[in-house]
């Protein structure tokens, strides 16, 4: 049974519509939102993230995530949250599906390293390069580029994380051609997608870096929220096993959802939210932690970039993640002959079109691509342990 949305979630039929118009209903009875995520589902640029990083590079280990396998603990972690508050399930997932997808290879190493090439021509950032791949780097359709997602797919893509008020070019150029009200908040879906995002990456990342080795139990037990929630384990079971990890873990995203359920609640109903457009128009985000967990999630994430994504085995293959894209770069805009021929094919001489492009090639790479066109254009490259 089909349950029934409050009136602040984002109904399908009241959508601002797509920037191009299509017939409707041509295959299969879907909602526009319920298509948005069928779309994401199937592009290329989804299937990529199986082989891009999410915290160690390249992995050769099979049970380490990937972009591709935190997309999808985020979508279940964002529809638990969106069912409960009866919001649209379906926009939800398509946006926890679709937030990553704008990532170059090597994460946020390969950020920076795109960042730092087009330092003169406007920079790099993997929320706006998102917009940028659905938008027009992708193209599945005849008529058009890009996936053509709804209004507020888009909107969602661009201010999950709050009003998009100084947006890079990628963003821009996206609002320019179909406005997206970058000042405002974006929907309550949105937002769910976002705190999905964080409880997501705040858990699962103990778990790998503990299955590196790169964190020990004893550690992660000097974090407050993580101490409280293994004792509520031992509690229940008794003892300290491996096998209990996997419960800490679950315990303790539990233990955020429902606390994010509860204070959001609350929130929605203390704003006197009525509609969609309330809740983007209002002052503070409404789907959020309550002060107390909120303390604890950031001294949870101060723990993890002290102790795992800055741990020097993590700072070397950065460095030499940044080296790779670096390298690509300098070599394709010295030798565009190196580019596939689609890709140059399509080179622009002008500045800043010819070296965006340069990274639009780059930033669709996996991690193992990305080495081996360095291998093919460069040249031979020393990998420290963690690739």
């Amino acid at each position: 049974m089909t349950r029934p949305l409050a009136p602040w979630a984002s109904h399908p039929e009241k959508s601002r519509g797509r920037r191009h118009e299509e017939q409707s209903g041509v295959r299969g009875p879907r909602d526009a939102f319920q298509r948005d995520r069928d779309r994401i589902i199937h592009s290329i640029a989804f299937r990529r993230l199986r082989h891009k990083t999410q915290v160690f590079l390249a992995p050769d280990g099979d049970h380490f995530r990937v972009r591709l396998t935190h997309s999808l603990e985020v979508a279940q972690i964002g529809r638990t949250i969106a069912r409960a508050l009866d919001l649209n399930e379906d926009l939800t997932e398509a946006l926890c599906l679709a937030h990553d997808i704008g990532h170059p290879p090597f994460g946020h190493a390969g950020e920076d390293a795109l960042k730092a090439a087009l330092k003169g021509e406007g920079g790099f950032d993997h929320n706006g390069h998102t917009l940028r791949v659905l938008t027009e780097l992708e193209r599945p359709y005849p008529l058009w580029d890009g996936l053509n997602l709804t209004w507020e797919m888009l909107e969602g893509l661009a201010k999950h994380n709050g009003p998009a008020r100084h947006p890079g070019w990628a963003l821009a150029e996206v609002d320019a051609g179909f406005s997206l009200d970058l000042g405002s908040r974006a929907s309550l879906e949105a937002q769910v997608a976002a705190i999905a995002d964080d409880i997501a990456y705040d858990n699962h990342d103990i778990d790998d870096g503990l299955r590196a080795g790169l964190l020990s139990f004893d550690q992660i037990l000097d974090v407050p929220v993580v101490a409280r929630g293994w004792q509520a384990v031992e509690a229940r079971f008794g003892g300290r096993s491996k096998r209990l990890t996997g419960e800490l873990i679950r315990s303790q995203i539990g233990a955020m959802v429902n606390d994010v359920i509860t204070e959001s609640t609350r929130r929605i109903a203390e704003a006197g939210i009525a509609s969609a457009d309330d809740a983007r128009a209002a002052d503070r985000a409404l789907i959020g932690f309550s002060p107390a967990m909120a303390d604890d999630e950031r001294t949870l994430k101060r723990f993890m970039y002290a102790n795992l994504y800055h741990h020097p085995r993590q700072l070397a293959a950065a460095d030499a993640a940044h080296g790779i894209v670096d390298g690509l770069f300098a070599a394709y805009r010295a030798d565009p002959a190196a580019l596939p021929d689609e890709w140059r094919a399509a080179l622009r001489e002008d500045e800043p079109r010819r070296s965006r492009h340069i990274a639009d090639f780059i930033a669709g790479m996996t991690d193992r691509y990305a080495i081996a066109r360095y291998r093919d254009v460069v040249g031979a490259i020393d990998l420290p342990e963690g690739f």
